[in-house]
């Protein structure tokens, strides 16, 4: 029976059974990707290269688009390359180094959306202390936090893991790494002591969400006492589509991490992990800035003028 010590590779869950197959979803997830990189991309070089988003809120939006090009640079160019040349394998280290980056960058990016849930209460409930409260040092200490938060998580999560002697195989049962794939591999005595650490994570994120809810039940009370109808449409409209990101989010990475090993399958790990993992990064783009008349400008005026450069 194999151990840690012997294994120098991990066989990933493929994507399909038949060739053609295999090729069809190389070619949905490199659509997919080029969309993310492009949303994210633009979204990115836009609140830099704008002054008129050198705000808090757009600063936030900036970091969450970053962590989005990390996360789903992390996952998807290898299974799209196992797809492409018909193999499973990734390296001992290739898959240590994807379980440190997607959790680094998953961490960072649930305290940025915490962090904004934070940034619209103060803008909504506290606007004449705005300026005070998200200056430009408190917003670059908040998000120097989130980022220190995700690195130290995800070097603690990998460590921890990764100490484990593995005497399962090293057949992964997801299209990428992640630690509780990692986790089956190992002894059964070793298992609780890595639970343990996911538990207190999973915490964590819980004590985040919380904060999140109770934000946002101030800001409707707030939103629900103002005169103007349009101020009341416009404050929702920014509201929602942040916490329908969140719940999705939330949800689907507590139920990938937390599901009874019952009921676990590869089809439906598989799509827990691409909701997660794939469709927030996607769609990010889309749900905080296509009704944005802020973004839109900067993107149209960014538009021109890389045309211009071309002519």
């Amino acid at each position: 029976m194999p151990n840690s010590s012997s294994i120098s590779e991990f066989l990933l869950l493929a994507l399909a059974d038949t060739r053609q197959l295999q090729l069809l979803y190389f070619w949905l997830l490199l659509g997919i990707y080029l969309a993310a990189l492009l949303g994210n991309g633009l979204i990115s070089t836009a609140v830099a290269c704008d002054h008129r988003l050198h705000t808090p809120m757009y600063f936030f939006l900036l970091n969450l688009a970053l962590l989005d090009l990390g996360c789903i640079s992390t996952t998807l160019p290898k299974a799209m390359a196992n797809a492409l040349w018909h193999t499973r394998a990734i390296s001992y280290a290739g898959c240590a180094a994807q379980i440190v980056f997607f959790v680094f960058f998953l961490s960072a990016e649930y305290c940025i959306l915490t962090i904004m849930s934070y940034d619209r209460y103060v803008a909504i409930c506290k606007p004449l202390h705005y300026g005070t409260l998200l200056g430009s040092r408190a917003c670059a200490t908040m998000a120097a936090a989130a980022w220190g938060t995700g690195l130290l998580n995800a070097v603690l999560q990998t460590a921890n893991t990764f100490s484990l002697p593995l005497c399962q195989g090293n057949a992964v049962d997801q299209f990428f790494c992640e630690i509780p794939q990692i986790i089956k591999l190992s002894c059964s005595d070793a298992y609780f002591r890595e639970v343990g650490l996911i538990v207190l994570s999973v915490l964590a994120m819980f004590g985040c969400f919380v904060f999140i809810v109770l934000s946002y039940v101030q800001i409707f009370r707030a939103v629900l006492r103002m005169p103007s109808e349009q101020g009341r449409h416009k404050a929702f409209s920014t509201c929602l589509p942040h916490l329908a990101v969140v719940s999705l989010f939330v949800s689907t990475v507590l139920f990938a991490y937390l599901k009874p090993r019952s009921i676990s399958s590869p089809f439906l790990g598989l799509t827990v992990a691409l909701l997660y993992s794939v469709v927030p990064p996607t769609l990010n783009p889309i749900i905080y800035s296509v009704r944005n008349k802020e973004i839109k400008h900067a993107l149209r005026k960014l538009l021109q003028c890389a045309l211009f450069q071309l002519q």
